[in-house]
């Protein structure tokens, strides 16, 4: 009987233009869907706060840090957040960035993608599950203007991602990397000792 319920549920969302999968969502019901939605609209508002040209004397470093502690990003002190960052507000609890990191603007923070380890020719794209994973940014780091940050990636501390950059795997600390994918281009290197 349940499985019927579940079934008729899916269908009666389908025809209301939700495509949840069951294999991937389990159990989800309107109210569910309907609470989300609410909850969706209340994240978008946060995230549309972050770009008030209004705030933005106060926005990088004071306003748009709180507001991503709002939408439940771990946000550490004396961050800098750039204007039309955007982040995984599905999964911002798995978004952490520790004490003084910078990250510029246009940015995007994404802790979940398309799983395509099984997609073969003929396969329905909609049935994918997806991949998610945490992002954390370590200490000091620097994420440059318009970069994507992907699941599952650690930026080390101190370490430099160049405008524009992919960031798809993890970045070691004190280095420089850019690209699409990013990768590493250099160290950086100790100060000399006068």
């Amino acid at each position: 009987m349940e499985q019927n319920n579940l079934s008729f549920t899916f269908k009666m969302l389908r025809r209301m233009g939700f495509n949840y999968s069951e294999e991937e969502y389990g159990q989800v019901s309107l109210f569910k869907v309907i609470r989300k939605f609410f909850f969706n609209i209340h994240l978008k508002v946060l995230g549309k706060m972050m770009d008030w040209a209004i705030l933005e004397p106060i926005a990088p470093r004071k306003m748009r840090p709180y507001l991503m502690r709002k939408m439940g990003c771990h946000v550490g002190k004396g961050c800098f957040i750039g204007d039309h960052v955007r982040v995984d507000s599905g999964h911002a609890d798995m978004i952490t960035l520790e004490d003084g990191v910078s990250v510029a603007g246009g940015t995007r923070l994404l802790c979940h993608q398309r799983d395509f380890s099984n997609y073969y020719v003929g396969s329905d794209y909609n049935k994918l599950g997806y991949i998610i994973k945490p992002i954390v940014l370590k200490k000091g780091c620097l994420i440059g203007m318009e970069s994507f940050v992907l699941p599952g990636v650690t930026v080390g501390e101190g370490a430099i991602v160049g405008a524009g950059s992919l960031v798809a795997k993890d970045i070691p600390a004190w280095t420089v990397a850019t690209g699409r994918p990013a990768k590493v281009i250099r160290e950086i290197p100790q100060k000399p000792v006068e």
